[in-house]
């Protein structure tokens, strides 16, 4: 993987790996922030700076990565554009029309998130779309001066995406903040080389509630990735900051 980007995975979760309250409820709602937030000890924010501190230090990433699910739920159609006849081959192609510091990420292959905040001087939101995105949905981010890279065909491919923001951003360090289907996906594709959890003393459960890593299980005869264990520190009100590298990524 020399020629990717490292990919470091970071997380908050319940002791039952729980990430969210459940599938409907997104935590940029106000309200289910409130209450994910309402479970957490006093040492959680310092263990979370401290976690966040550790690979900045050590990688300065230049990328954060999210996936559209962060945003809108599993049903949202792609967002309402106007129609225009700017030319496929044109819509098709990587815009980069300004460069900043950093970058905010996100995987939105079918065009999903209706955007209202475009990041700002040090930090661009850069959106990974692919040949099947509507074109509507392209026209419309070239209009509001949003950049994308085009990486896959019938869906975002995650390695090509990365691939990507190595050459055209020279990314040398990715940080996932996304929710359990963008990592599953990055975990099953064997993209992932490190992994932080902040885990909360509170418990979530429910069925399908989304969890540090979504996503189809593993195929029959298939074996779980392998973690070694970095470093642990427990915070004093009984957080838990797990610091973990992958050894092999094979699902």
């Amino acid at each position: 993987m020399s020629e990717l980007p490292r990919v470091v995975v970071s997380v908050v979760a319940g002791v039952d790996g729980r990430v969210a309250l459940s599938r409907g409820e997104r935590l940029l709602d106000a309200d289910a922030d409130r209450r994910w937030r309402s479970g957490w000890p006093g040492d959680v924010e310092e263990l979370l700076e401290a976690a966040s501190s550790a690979v900045e230090e050590r990688y300065r990433p230049t990328v954060v990565l999210e996936g559209s699910g962060t945003f809108v739920g599993d049903d949202a159609p792609a967002a309402a554009c106007d129609e225009d006849d700017t030319p496929a081959e044109v819509l098709l192609a990587d815009y980069l029309p300004k460069r900043t510091p950093k970058w905010f990420a996100v995987v939105d292959g079918r065009g999903r998130v209706d955007w209202s905040f475009f990041g700002d001087a040090q930090t661009s939101l850069l959106v990974l779309v692919c040949e099947s995105t509507p074109l509507p949905y392209l026209a419309r981010l070239r209009r509001d001066g949003v950049p994308y890279l085009v990486a896959g065909q019938a869906r975002v491919d995650l390695r090509v995406a990365l691939l990507r923001l190595r050459e055209a951003l020279g990314a040398q360090c990715v940080v996932s903040h996304a929710g359990g289907g963008l990592n599953g996906a990055l975990l099953r594709a064997g993209l992932v080389d490190e992994v932080h959890v902040v885990t909360v003393p509170m418990l979530v459960g429910g069925l399908c509630t989304p969890s540090v890593a979504d996503g189809p299980p593993l195929p029959v005869g298939g074996t779980p990735v392998r973690l070694r264990t970095v470093d642990v520190t427990v915070g004093a009100q009984g957080t838990v900051w797990a610091h973990y590298e992958v050894i092999d990524a094979r699902g």
